[in-house]
């Protein structure tokens, strides 16, 4: 397999994106990166080749342009997040090659909260939504109108993080789960940590996507 450079045209802008499509490729996951990030975090990056080799299309992409990522209100800008996330899906959709792959969502930290109001937008065309590390409070108010099966996935040690994804677990549609990374804090670096959250995503998207 091999991760394609691609650009994104959106109604507004172009924004570079790395896509990996395995042969028979059986969903699509759409990476939604956490501030000060992009689509060369290695975390999540890691993930992407494990869900690859597990049969699922990747697209990692820059959700800010480099100027905007210099504003810091920006990086914290959900509603624009958003709608970049929901454009991204909609020239996915433009792809051959993507067109009619079942939908997924990951978002990482702030990610998350774009993820999850994007899955609201989008309604049933996301199939499942897996936040890492994520602050799904930041659009609590949506996380009701969220239909998509949604993981929740937090270190064991990141007690803020932990208290933050319970309340939105409440708010959350079923099937929805939180799950805590045993010894793992919020950057999943200790050994072992970030491959459970591999796996667990893996697992979560072959039960909603297929």
């Amino acid at each position: 397999m091999k991760t394609h450079t691609v650009q994104l045209v959106l109604s507004d802008l172009i924004l570079p994106g790395d896509l990996e499509v395995p042969d028979q490729a059986a969903g699509l996951v759409i990476f939604s990166h956490g501030s000060g990030s992009s689509r060369l975090s290695p975390r999540n990056r890691a993930v992407a080749r494990h869900l690859a080799q597990a049969g699922l299309a990747t697209l990692l992409f820059d959700l800010l342009t480099p100027a905007e990522d210099e504003t810091y209100a920006t990086r914290f800008d959900i509603p624009l997040l958003t709608h970049r996330l929901v454009e991204a899906t909609h020239w996915a959709r433009q792809q051959p090659a993507l067109a009619k792959l079942p939908l997924g969502l990951f978002g990482a930290s702030t990610g998350a909260a774009s993820a999850l109001a994007a899955a609201a937008e989008l309604g049933p065309r996301v199939r499942a939504v897996v936040s890492r590390g994520g602050r799904p409070d930041l659009v609590l108010s949506v996380l009701p109108s969220v239909s998509a099966p949604t993981l929740l996935l937090v270190g064991e040690h990141d007690t803020d993080v932990v208290q933050l994804n319970q309340r939105a677990r409440q708010a959350l549609r079923p099937p929805s789960e939180l799950r805590l990374i045993p010894g793992a804090g919020h950057l999943f670096e200790e050994p072992g940590a970030l491959e459970a959250v591999a796996a667990a995503a893996t697992a979560w998207y072959e039960r909603y996507l297929s």
